[in-house]
């Protein structure tokens, strides 16, 4: 009998055709967390696996998931970037997976004033995102979400 883990591995390797020896992960918990969370996705598609391999870089964000994102109902929670236990290299992690996940950047509407919503906006970028050690892991994320682009 194949275990969860197992078949979310096989799934990952139909949808984006990479081997998981071929996946790089920040450390075992996060390479765990991937093929946990993952397998518990309704629907494991691209968008999925970069979420998911992304909220997995970070401790905080690890234990933080379900305040993060529902798995039940699919969607995210961008309230979650407000919570005590957010730090910098965590938002980053957040504002990625949610990036890769909706193809915008959805906390940005929290915000009834413009110039908030710009503040907003610019944790978004590039710049902003991949000025950290967790860019490699990043990197990766995008792979994940555009193996069309990327293998």
């Amino acid at each position: 009998m194949t275990n969860t883990a197992t078949r979310a591995n096989i799934k990952s390797i139909l949808l984006t055709g990479q081997k998981a020896e071929d996946i790089t992960f920040k450390d075992k918990e996060h390479e765990k967390f991937y093929y946990l969370y993952l397998s518990k996705c309704r629907i494991q598609d691209v968008y999925h696996q970069a979420l998911i391999y992304c909220l997995g870089i970070s401790a905080d964000t690890r234990n933080n998931i379900k305040q993060i994102f529902n798995i039940k109902t699919d969607c995210i929670n961008t309230d979650c970037l407000r919570e005590g236990w957010i730090t910098s290299g965590s938002a980053k992690v957040v504002r990625l997976a949610f990036n890769l996940y909706c193809n915008s950047a959805p906390s940005v509407f929290e915000h009834d004033d413009v110039e908030e919503q710009l503040d907003e906006y610019g944790y978004y970028t590039v710049e902003d995102l991949f000025c950290c050690g967790y860019a490699p892991f990043f990197w990766e994320a995008v792979r994940l979400r555009y193996p069309e682009y990327c293998n």
